[in-house]
C-alpha cells in the first residue's frame, strides 16, 4: 500500500474498500468489515452507529493503527495506517470501551503511564497536566486508585489519559456506556471544548442515538457494511410522515399499549415518550388506519432514532419481536395479590468502614411492578441492589424480599429471585449450552424439569444457532439474552436487573424491554437500575438516589414534575433527573 499523499486536506480519515476478517474460535472466518469506504472531515464530530456486531469497534481500532486491514486502504492524517501504524498511534488519541485504565494504579499513576508511553518530557507534563485536571475536574483525586472511582470519574480519567499527548484525531469507542446523564453531558462539553479550542477531530461510536443526533456527520454500519452516511437530518427524514404519538386509554398502561402496537407488521418502532407511545410505521398511514384501532394519532416530526430504526429493521428484514410468552411465572406471581408488597426497605444503611454508601433508604415494591433505582454513578444504587439480592448484608435497617427477612434468611430469599448483573455474570469460557446447564443446576433444577427449562430458554431467547459458541465471544445483545435466560431458568417471583442494557444496541434494548413488560404483566416483579433515562419510562414507580440518599420517589409522571423546562417542550425523566441531582449538589456545596 502507498502513502495517501493525495488525501484532501479537509479529511483526517479516509477508508477505501476496507475489509477486515477474523478467525472464529471454531476456525470459521468472520468478516467484521466488508469493503467499507468512508471519509471523516477535519474539525468535526463524526458518529459511528449500528447494532451489535456491525463493525464499529473494528473500524476504530483500524483507525488507531491497532489492526491491519486484509484488503483496501485506510489513511489517517495523511499516513497509510497499514504501513506506518506507529506513526498513526503517535498522532491519535484512542479511548477504548471501559476507558483503558489500570485500576490498581492511582489517577496520577495512570496519567504518568500514558505520558511515558507517549514520551512526554517533564516540562511537557507540567504544562499539560493542570489543563487536563481543570478540564476533567480530577485535581482533588490524583491519589485515588482508578478502581475506586465512580463510572463518570473513570470516564473522565480515561479521556484525560487519551489527551495527554494532544492528539489531532480523537477516537472514542462507546465513551458514555455505563455512565449517568450528567457524566454524559460533561463529556460532551469537554469534546466540544477540544474541537473549539484545540481543533481536534473526533470519531466516536455510541449506543445513544440522541448523541448521534448531535454529531456533524453520522455513519451507520450494519453487518460490516455502510448502510447509510450523512448529516443526522438525512437519516431522520427517512421517517417523515411515519412518526406519531398515541395516548393510551385510562385502563391501559402506556407500556401495554406500546407492546400491542409493536406487534403489528406495519410498525417499525414503538417506544415510550412520557405518558404516550411514539410510533414509527413502515408506510404513511391514513388517520383511520386499522393500526390505530380507535386511538387518535398525533403526527410528530421525525427524529434520528426513527430513521435509524427504519433503516435497521429494513436491513435486518425483521419487525419487533413480540411473538413469545416470555416465561411461565412462579406460582406466587400467578396467584398473588397485585397490591401485595413483595419488597420492603425501611431505614436501610450500608457502611464500609467510615464510608456510608446507603443512608436511611426506605421504599416499597408491589407484585408485578417494574421498579427503577436511578441515580448518578456512585449514588449507592448497586450497593442497594446487592443488598436486595442477598449478596451484601445491610449494616442497619429492615430489608424484606418475597416475605423473607434478608437479615436472617438470605439463602431462602435467593431461591425466589433471578439476578442479571451489570456484566451479565456469565462464564466466558463456557459455551452457551454449558452456561444454561450450569445455571439450571445452580438453581436446583434436575432431571426432566431441568431439560424442559433449558429447551424453553433455547426457544424463547432464540439461542439454538449459538449453542456451541463460548459466551465470552458473543455480541452484547446475545450475552444479554443468555443472561436473561439463565436468570429466569427457575421461574423466579422477583427479577433483579442491574444495568441490563449497558453497551447493548438500540434494537436489542427495544426487544429486551418488550420481554420485561410482558413478564411484569404475568405478575413477575422487576427491579432495575439503568442510566438510559428513556428506559425509566417503562417503570411503574422509581426512586432517585444521590450520595446514598433517596431524593425523589414516585411514578414517572410524578418524577417529571421536578424538571425545570421553559417553553413548550414537555419535560422528560432525564430533565428531572438532572434537576434533582444539580439541586442536591448545589445545596451540599
Amino acid at each position: 500500500m502507498q502513502m495517501a499523499g493525495n488525501m484532501p486536506e479537509s479529511y483526517v480519515l479516509e477508508c477505501r474498500e476496507l475489509t477486515k476478517e477474523f478467525i472464529h474460535v471454531r476456525g470459521e472466518k468472520i468478516r467484521a468489515l466488508d469493503t467499507v469506504s468512508i471519509s471523516v472531515s477535519r474539525g468535526a464530530i463524526t458518529g459511528l452507529i449500528g447494532p451489535d456486531g456491525a463493525g464499529k469497534t473494528t473500524l476504530i481500532r483500524l483507525a488507531a493503527g491497532l489492526f491491519t486491514p486484509d484488503a483496501g486502504s485506510i489513511s489517517v492524517l495523511g499516513i497509510d495506517a497499514a504501513v506506518h501504524p506507529q506513526a498513526v498511534q503517535s498522532r491519535v488519541g484512542y479511548m477504548p470501551q471501559k476507558f483503558g485504565l489500570y485500576e490498581d494504579l492511582s489517577v496520577q499513576e495512570n496519567l504518568d503511564l500514558y505520558a511515558d508511553l507517549h514520551g512526554l518530557s517533564r516540562e511537557a507534563r507540567a504544562e499539560r497536566y493542570p489543563e487536563l485536571m481543570q478540564m476533567t475536574g480530577l485535581a482533588r483525586f490524583t491519589k485515588r486508585l482508578a478502581g475506586r472511582l465512580s463510572g463518570g470519574m473513570k470516564q473522565k480519567l480515561g479521556l484525560a489519559c487519551t489527551l495527554v499527548s494532544t492528539p489531532q484525531l480523537l477516537l472514542l469507542d462507546e465513551p458514555t456506556v455505563g455512565v449517568d446523564p450528567l457524566s454524559r453531558r460533561e463529556l460532551w462539553e469537554i469534546v466540544h471544548h477540544l474541537i473549539r479550542e484545540q481543533s481536534v477531530t473526533v470519531l466516536l461510536s455510541t449506543s445513544y442515538l440522541d448523541e448521534a443526533e448531535r454529531c456533524g456527520m453520522t455513519i451507520l454500519l450494519f453487518r460490516g457494511r455502510v448502510l447509510e452516511s450523512g448529516v443526522p437530518s438525512k437519516i431522520s427524514a427517512l421517517a417523515a410522515g411515519k412518526a406519531f404519538q398515541l395516548k393510551a386509554p385510562a385502563s391501559v398502561k402506556p407500556r401495554q399499549l406500546q407492546f400491542r402496537l409493536a406487534g403489528d407488521a406495519g410498525v417499525v418502532d414503538a417506544g415510550l415518550e412520557g405518558e404516550r407511545v411514539r410510533l414509527v410505521t413502515s408506510r404513511e398511514p391514513a388517520m383511520d388506519d386499522p393500526l390505530f384501532q380507535g386511538l387518535t394519532p398525533t403526527p410528530v416530526s421525525p427524529r434520528f432514532e426513527d430513521g435509524f430504526m427504519t433503516l435497521v429493521r429494513r436491513a435486518a428484514e425483521r419487525t419487533v419481536d413480540t411473538a413469545f410468552m416470555p416465561q411461565e411465572p412462579s406460582e406466587e406471581a400467578k396467584t398473588g395479590d397485585p397490591q401485595e408488597v413483595v419488597v420492603e426497605v425501611r431505614n436501610l444503611y450500608k457502611r464500609f468502614g467510615d464510608f456510608t454508601a446507603v443512608r436511611d433508604a426506605s421504599f416499597q415494591v408491589r407484585r408485578g411492578e417494574i421498579f427503577g433505582l436511578l441515580g448518578p454513578n456512585g449514588a449507592g444504587k448497586s450497593t442497594t441492589f446487592r443488598m436486595l439480592c442477598g449478596l451484601l448484608p445491610p449494616s442497619e435497617g429492615t430489608l424484606s424480599v418475597a416475605g423473607v427477612d434478608l437479615r436472617r434468611a438470605r439463602a431462602s430469599a435467593r431461591q425466589r429471585i433471578g439476578y442479571v448483573a451489570q456484566k451479565f455474570s456469565l462464564y466466558g469460557q463456557l459455551t452457551v449450552a454449558e452456561n444454561l446447564d450450569f445455571f439450571s443446576g445452580a438453581y436446583g433444577l434436575r432431571g426432566t424439569r431441568k431439560r424442559e427449562r433449558i429447551d424453553w430458554a433455547i426457544d424463547q431467547f432464540d439461542l439454538k444457532a449459538i449453542m456451541g459458541q463460548t459466551s465470552g465471544e458473543l455480541p452484547a445483545g446475545y450475552k444479554q439474552r443468555l443472561a436473561m435466560a439463565c436468570a429466569l431458568m427457575h421461574a423466579p417471583e422477583i427479577l433483579f436487573l442491574d444495568e441490563p442494557t449497558s453497551g447493548v444496541d438500540p434494537l436489542a434494548r427495544r426487544e429486551f424491554w418488550q420481554r420485561i413488560s410482558a413478564l411484569a404483566d404475568l405478575g413477575v416483579t422487576v427491579i432495575v437500575t439503568t442510566h438510559f433515562m428513556e428506559e425509566a419510562e417503562y417503570c411503574d414507580s422509581m426512586v432517585i438516589m444521590v450520595d446514598g440518599e433517596i431524593l425523589a420517589t414516585g411514578t414517572p409522571a410524578g418524577i417529571r414534575k421536578h424538571a425545570r423546562i421553559a417553553g413548550p417542550k414537555e419535560p422528560t425523566i432525564e430533565d428531572a433527573f438532572i434537576a434533582i441531582v444539580e439541586d442536591f449538589r448545589r445545596n451540599a456545596a
